[in-house]
Protein backbone atom coordinates (compact mmCIF):
# COMPACT_ATOMS: atom_id res chain seq x y z
CA UNK A 1 0.00 0.00 0.00
CA UNK A 2 1.09 3.69 -0.94
CA UNK A 3 1.54 5.72 1.99
CA UNK A 4 3.40 9.18 2.90
CA UNK A 5 6.63 7.97 4.08
CA UNK A 6 6.90 5.63 1.15
CA UNK A 7 6.44 8.82 -1.10
CA UNK A 8 8.39 11.21 1.24
CA UNK A 9 11.23 8.05 0.87
CA UNK A 10 10.85 8.12 -2.88
CA UNK A 11 10.98 12.24 -3.17
CA UNK A 12 14.11 11.67 -1.40
CA UNK A 13 15.42 9.11 -3.79
CA UNK A 14 15.53 6.10 -1.93
CA UNK A 15 15.97 3.09 -3.96
CA UNK A 16 14.25 1.04 -2.17
CA UNK A 17 11.08 3.17 -1.46
CA UNK A 18 10.83 3.51 -5.50
CA UNK A 19 10.91 -0.67 -5.57
CA UNK A 20 7.87 -1.24 -3.66
CA UNK A 21 6.20 1.79 -5.47
CA UNK A 22 7.01 -0.06 -8.61
CA UNK A 23 6.44 -3.09 -7.81
CA UNK A 24 2.71 -1.90 -6.62
CA UNK A 25 2.43 0.25 -9.37
CA UNK A 26 3.66 -1.67 -12.41
CA UNK A 27 1.02 -4.43 -12.68
CA UNK A 28 -1.87 -1.27 -12.37
CA UNK A 29 -0.31 0.84 -15.35
CA UNK A 30 0.69 -2.20 -17.43
CA UNK A 31 -2.74 -2.71 -17.47
CA UNK A 32 -3.57 1.18 -18.47
CA UNK A 33 -0.82 0.84 -21.53
CA UNK A 34 -2.36 -2.27 -22.52
CA UNK A 35 -5.51 -0.59 -22.85
CA UNK A 36 -3.67 2.00 -25.71
CA UNK A 37 -0.37 0.22 -27.29
CA UNK A 38 -0.45 -3.61 -28.51
CA UNK A 39 2.84 -4.77 -28.79
CA UNK A 40 4.54 -5.35 -26.02
CA UNK A 41 7.76 -3.44 -27.08
CA UNK A 42 6.03 -0.12 -26.79
CA UNK A 43 3.87 -0.77 -23.73
CA UNK A 44 6.97 -1.78 -21.78
CA UNK A 45 9.61 0.71 -23.41
CA UNK A 46 5.77 3.83 -22.10
CA UNK A 47 5.76 1.72 -18.92
CA UNK A 48 9.76 3.01 -18.16
CA UNK A 49 8.99 6.48 -19.79
CA UNK A 50 5.89 7.05 -17.21
CA UNK A 51 7.89 6.27 -14.21
CA UNK A 52 11.03 8.10 -14.83
CA UNK A 53 8.54 10.30 -15.19
CA UNK A 54 6.60 9.99 -11.80
CA UNK A 55 9.68 9.32 -10.33
CA UNK A 56 11.30 12.82 -11.19
CA UNK A 57 8.33 14.60 -10.99
CA UNK A 58 6.93 12.97 -7.42
CA UNK A 59 7.71 16.40 -6.07
CA UNK A 60 4.84 18.12 -7.88
CA UNK A 61 2.35 15.60 -6.36
CA UNK A 62 0.50 17.58 -3.66
CA UNK A 63 -1.42 14.80 -2.15
CA UNK A 64 -0.93 10.97 -1.42
CA UNK A 65 -4.80 10.30 -1.84
CA UNK A 66 -4.45 11.17 -5.65
CA UNK A 67 -1.14 8.90 -5.93
CA UNK A 68 -2.55 6.19 -8.34
CA UNK A 69 -4.41 8.56 -10.36
CA UNK A 70 -1.72 10.96 -10.81
CA UNK A 71 0.29 8.13 -11.93
CA UNK A 72 -2.59 6.53 -14.21
CA UNK A 73 -2.99 10.04 -15.84
CA UNK A 74 0.96 10.06 -16.60
CA UNK A 75 0.61 6.68 -18.58
CA UNK A 76 -1.89 7.75 -20.11
CA UNK A 77 -0.16 10.68 -21.67
CA UNK A 78 2.72 8.78 -21.93
CA UNK A 79 0.54 6.35 -24.39
CA UNK A 80 -1.34 9.01 -26.00
CA UNK A 81 2.43 10.69 -27.23
CA UNK A 82 3.45 7.32 -28.42
CA UNK A 83 0.13 6.97 -30.22
CA UNK A 84 0.10 10.22 -31.87
CA UNK A 85 3.41 9.72 -33.16
CA UNK A 86 2.24 6.79 -36.00
CA UNK A 87 -1.78 7.65 -35.70
CA UNK A 88 -3.72 9.21 -38.17
CA UNK A 89 -7.27 9.71 -36.24
CA UNK A 90 -9.25 10.60 -39.47
CA UNK A 91 -8.48 6.90 -40.52
CA UNK A 92 -12.27 5.45 -40.94
CA UNK A 93 -13.38 1.89 -40.71
CA UNK A 94 -13.75 1.67 -44.61
CA UNK A 95 -10.04 1.34 -44.74
CA UNK A 96 -9.49 -1.43 -42.39
CA UNK A 97 -10.85 -4.87 -43.40
CA UNK A 98 -13.21 -7.22 -40.98
CA UNK A 99 -11.22 -10.07 -39.48
CA UNK A 100 -12.30 -13.17 -40.03
CA UNK A 101 -11.82 -15.55 -36.66
CA UNK A 102 -9.08 -14.45 -34.54
CA UNK A 103 -10.62 -16.89 -31.64
CA UNK A 104 -9.95 -20.87 -32.39
CA UNK A 105 -11.80 -21.74 -29.53
CA UNK A 106 -15.49 -21.57 -28.70
CA UNK A 107 -16.72 -18.56 -26.96
CA UNK A 108 -20.51 -17.93 -25.91
CA UNK A 109 -20.12 -14.94 -23.42
CA UNK A 110 -18.68 -11.72 -24.45
CA UNK A 111 -15.85 -10.98 -21.15
CA UNK A 112 -13.62 -7.95 -20.65
CA UNK A 113 -10.92 -9.65 -21.70
CA UNK A 114 -12.72 -10.23 -25.16
CA UNK A 115 -13.72 -6.50 -25.74
CA UNK A 116 -9.93 -5.40 -25.08
CA UNK A 117 -8.49 -7.90 -27.41
CA UNK A 118 -11.62 -6.73 -30.04
CA UNK A 119 -10.35 -3.06 -29.29
CA UNK A 120 -6.83 -4.36 -31.26
CA UNK A 121 -9.02 -4.84 -34.54
CA UNK A 122 -10.24 -1.67 -34.97
CA UNK A 123 -8.22 1.31 -36.11
CA UNK A 124 -6.07 3.35 -33.38
CA UNK A 125 -7.18 6.19 -33.68
CA UNK A 126 -10.92 4.35 -33.57
CA UNK A 127 -9.21 2.26 -30.37
CA UNK A 128 -7.47 5.03 -28.69
CA UNK A 129 -10.88 7.58 -28.30
CA UNK A 130 -13.04 4.56 -27.76
CA UNK A 131 -10.27 3.76 -24.48
CA UNK A 132 -10.54 7.48 -23.74
CA UNK A 133 -14.16 8.12 -23.72
CA UNK A 134 -15.44 4.06 -22.70
CA UNK A 135 -12.89 3.28 -20.15
CA UNK A 136 -11.13 6.26 -18.63
CA UNK A 137 -14.05 8.93 -18.40
CA UNK A 138 -13.08 11.53 -20.49
CA UNK A 139 -15.11 13.70 -22.50
CA UNK A 140 -14.99 14.70 -25.96
CA UNK A 141 -13.57 18.38 -25.54
CA UNK A 142 -10.54 16.84 -23.54
CA UNK A 143 -9.71 14.06 -25.63
CA UNK A 144 -10.14 16.61 -28.44
CA UNK A 145 -7.20 18.82 -26.55
CA UNK A 146 -5.05 15.74 -25.58
CA UNK A 147 -5.04 14.44 -29.04
CA UNK A 148 -4.86 17.94 -30.68
CA UNK A 149 -8.22 17.20 -33.23
CA UNK A 150 -11.52 18.46 -33.23
CA UNK A 151 -14.20 17.58 -31.02
CA UNK A 152 -16.50 16.00 -33.96
CA UNK A 153 -13.12 14.27 -35.26
CA UNK A 154 -13.38 12.42 -31.49
CA UNK A 155 -17.48 12.10 -32.33
CA UNK A 156 -17.06 10.21 -35.09
CA UNK A 157 -14.46 7.99 -33.83
CA UNK A 158 -15.96 7.26 -31.06
CA UNK A 159 -19.22 6.44 -33.13
CA UNK A 160 -17.07 4.39 -35.71
CA UNK A 161 -15.55 2.04 -33.03
CA UNK A 162 -18.59 1.60 -31.71
CA UNK A 163 -19.96 0.23 -34.49
CA UNK A 164 -17.01 -1.50 -35.81
CA UNK A 165 -16.63 -3.36 -32.42
CA UNK A 166 -20.74 -4.43 -32.19
CA UNK A 167 -20.37 -5.77 -35.79
CA UNK A 168 -17.25 -7.54 -34.51
CA UNK A 169 -18.98 -8.68 -31.02
CA UNK A 170 -22.00 -9.76 -33.84
CA UNK A 171 -20.12 -11.49 -35.71
CA UNK A 172 -17.68 -13.65 -33.82
CA UNK A 173 -19.37 -14.35 -30.70
CA UNK A 174 -23.30 -13.97 -30.95
CA UNK A 175 -22.92 -16.12 -34.50
CA UNK A 176 -21.06 -19.01 -33.17
CA UNK A 177 -23.64 -19.20 -29.60
CA UNK A 178 -26.16 -20.09 -31.69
Amino acid sequence: MINETLLSNCKKMHRDAQRQVYDYMAPKLYRTCKRYLKKEEDIEEVLADAFYTIFTKIDQLKEVLAFEAWCRKITVNHCLAAIKKNTNFNMYLDDVKLLSQPFTEEITALEEADLLELLNHIPEGCKTIFTLFVIEGYGHKEIASLLQISEGTSKSQLNAAKSKLKELVNNLYYQKAK
